[in-house]
């Protein structure tokens, strides 16, 4: 069983958006590594859902995951362009 630190708040500036945790840290992610926030509106920013393993914005169809941010990846859906 690995422990995952659970979210207890999210919140934006102008380029990050911070997660504070239940074991104490805040996390600092760049906007940039997540287009569908860095695109999102502030009012779909604050429509963000909690649970122990991450972060969901429902109507932006966004799923991060503290494991995932605790390693350092970003958003894991876009394509990669490929050598012709």
């Amino acid at each position: 069983m690995t422990f995952s630190p659970e979210p207890l708040a999210v919140r934006f500036d102008a380029d990050s958006f911070w997660v504070d945790l239940d074991d104490g840290r805040t996390l600092g992610i760049p906007l940039a590594w997540f287009p569908r926030l860095l695109h999102a509106t502030p009012d779909q920013r604050a429509q963000v859902e909690l649970s122990r393993v991450g972060l969901h914005w429902m109507e932006i169809d966004e799923d991060i995951s503290i494991i995932g941010l605790l390693a350092g990846r970003g958003d894991q859906t876009r394509s990669r362009k490929t050598a012709a």
